[in-house]
């Protein structure tokens, strides 16, 4: 049986820059980040742990040598987790392409795309769930069920309320993301870049259905709006209080709103 982690405690990186660093972090069971000047080795550090984790979240024998991860439980052997890179460059692949059905596409699009999929599934698992609480008979069998549908909706009105200096809304009879403006049905791939990235970051964060998980940001501010910036972690926290950030960044706007204590900086983690 694969016993999964519920946050990690600690990222050991030995060896970095051929040898001349050492880098010991220590992290918060929520939240995480990394602060730095831009060539300061933020995405260096997250980039080791997530190629280590690749192969699907059994890490002990998949690590990168020379990254250690300490974890709690410390015998788990598996992490869910997720990763999140926000440029949004052209994709190339011909067969992403077809597959979208459009003349262009980039990356924040084709992770929109997957995402899709994700969502789907996660309603079938949740409607699966709610007609199972219904159909149990017990006394709070409504209020179980009502429980059940509340992350869905709280996603939806979050992007609501994110969108609605635009007019835009989240169309609620679809299965899939849809949205209203004006009378105008749109899809996904027709939000601006700092909206598609907010969708993709809140949607992973609700289709992991209240796990433990471990999310990765690497510089999750670009193209957000200052005030989205500031919001973000809240939100994530909000849909799925179970998940541990790890957020490498050098946006003030992210840190500013409580965060300072949950920093820290390149520089005092290496050795």
């Amino acid at each position: 049986m694969m016993k999964y982690a519920e946050y990690i405690e600690q990222i050991e990186i030995e060896s970095l820059w051929s040898g001349r660093r050492h880098v010991v972090w220590n992290l918060d069971r929520r939240v995480n980040i990394l602060s730095g000047v831009n060539g300061a080795g933020k995405s260096t550090i997250i980039n080791k742990v997530v190629k280590g984790l690749a192969a699907g979240g059994e890490f002990p024998s998949h690590m990168l040598k020379g990254v250690h991860l300490r974890v709690f439980p410390d015998d788990a052997r598996w992490i869910r987790y997720d990763v999140i890179r926000s440029f949004d460059r052209p994709v190339m692949n011909s067969e992403m392409l077809n597959k979208l059905d459009i003349s262009l596409a980039t990356e924040l699009d084709w992770q929109l795309f997957n995402l899709q999929r994700k969502y789907l599934d996660y309603q079938v698992n949740i409607g699966n769930r709610i007609i199972a609480a219904l159909q149990s008979g017990t006394p709070d069998a409504a209020e179980k069920a009502q429980r059940l549908s509340m992350p869905k909706q709280t996603f939806q009105n979050m992007i609501d309320d994110l969108f609605s200096e635009t007019g835009k809304t989240i169309i609620r009879t679809e299965n899939e993301i849809r949205f209203e403006q004006m009378g105008e049905r749109l899809f996904p791939q027709q939000l601006s870049s700092g909206e598609k990235q907010m969708l993709i970051i809140l949607l992973t964060v609700l289709v992991q259905d209240n796990e433990p998980h471990v999310l990765f940001l690497d510089e999750p501010e670009v193209s957000l709006h200052i005030d989205w910036q500031g919001r973000l972690i809240e939100l994530i926290l909000q849909l799925n209080p179970n998940v541990q950030i790890i957020l490498a960044t050098h946006s003030p706007a992210v840190i500013m709103k409580g965060w300072a204590d949950n920093t820290t900086e390149v520089s005092d983690i290496l050795m």
